[in-house]
């Protein structure tokens, strides 16, 4: 009862115990994809985009249909009416449809609605309360599936949780660093923020290491070791994620774009055994060498696959309640 109680909605990390019931999941139907395909016969999932998306729209539409489910995707952002978010709001602008009315109908067409919205990162109190995403959950009277919010993107993290299980053979926890990597323009922490939530949650040891003025919300960081020497956290690293995010506390800022953060054989030389992660899209020779993305390091392309199973696993599981 507890898991139909948690997984009304799918929005975030909620406990070790869930989460470890969700990598068993998703890794039962990594060996079976069509195992469970008669439970979700005769139900839609709608994939609402306001913002573009390549892994996280096919895995959920494929895990939908391993289910029996019917997936609809549309691009609210370029599809759909222009909406308005803010309540009491006099609609003589730009916008033609509000959310009320928007999310009330979406919710009556499906069981099911798997919404990505990014922040704008020039609004760091609306993007920390995920006010937009808020505005479907409020509305819409039915589960909601997290495709990446303002400030988390959760199935990419059960993905991410997903394949370090499945590649760390040793018997104590693995060393985890979060590595900040430079980018061309300022990205969300999301990623950031949610690797680092459901690390520290299914009790690893992680290291974040970053330039100076790249701190997270310490929300998602508590516990863990903050480090600005680079190399000196990639020390005996397990697995190293790298992923780029613009500044917390000077919002949505690049402050660094410092090319000797980008990972590559050299910076891992104390680290012989060092599995590297990212959640792609990736700026080869930017973020990480191509000497890393294609060999035998990388995990990228497994974390990919395990999108499906991730989403699969909490679909079910949503099904059930």
């Amino acid at each position: 009862m507890i898991i139909n109680s948690i997984l009304r909605h799918f929005t975030k990390f909620e406990s070790q115990t869930l989460g470890q019931q969700l990598i068993d999941q998703a890794l039962t139907y990594k060996s079976d994809p069509r195992l469970d395909i008669a439970k979700g016969v005769g139900k839609r999932i709608g994939c609402i985009f306001l913002n573009p998306s390549l892994r996280t729209r096919v895995s959920t539409q494929i895990a939908a249909q391993n289910l029996g489910m019917e997936p609809i995707v549309l691009n609210m952002d370029k599809e759909g009416w222009a909406l308005e978010m803010k309540e009491g709001a006099i609609m003589n602008k730009g916008t033609v449809e509000h959310i009320k009315d928007a999310a009330a109908v979406l919710g009556s067409y499906f069981d099911i609605l798997a919404i990505r919205a990014f922040p704008t990162l020039t609004n760091r109190d609306e993007d920390v309360n995920d006010f937009v995403f808020g505005q479907f959950i409020k509305y819409c009277g039915i589960p909601v599936i997290s495709l990446e919010s303002a400030i988390r993107h959760p199935l990419q993290s059960l993905a991410d949780q997903i394949t370090i299980q499945e590649n760390w053979k040793g018997k104590s926890k693995p060393k985890v660093v979060l590595s900040w990597g430079p980018h061309i323009k300022a990205i969300p922490h999301a990623v950031a923020n949610s690797f680092s939530e459901w690390t520290l949650g299914m009790g690893h040891d992680l290291t974040i290491t970053h330039p100076e003025g790249y701190e997270l919300d310490q929300e998602f960081t508590k516990g863990a070791s903050i480090e600005y020497n680079q190399s000196k956290a990639l020390e005996n690293a397990d697995f190293v994620y790298v992923k780029n995010w613009s500044s917390f506390n000077d919002y949505g800022k690049i402050l660094s774009t410092d090319h000797s953060w980008m990972l590559t054989e050299k910076h891992l030389k104390h680290a012989k055994n060092a599995q590297v992660m990212h959640c792609l899209p990736v700026r080869r020779n930017l973020e990480l060498s191509d000497q890393i993305l294609d060999g035998k390091r990388s995990l990228v392309q497994k974390q990919a696959i395990n999108r499906i199973y991730a989403a699969q696993a909490v679909i079910s599981h949503i099904l059930d309640a």
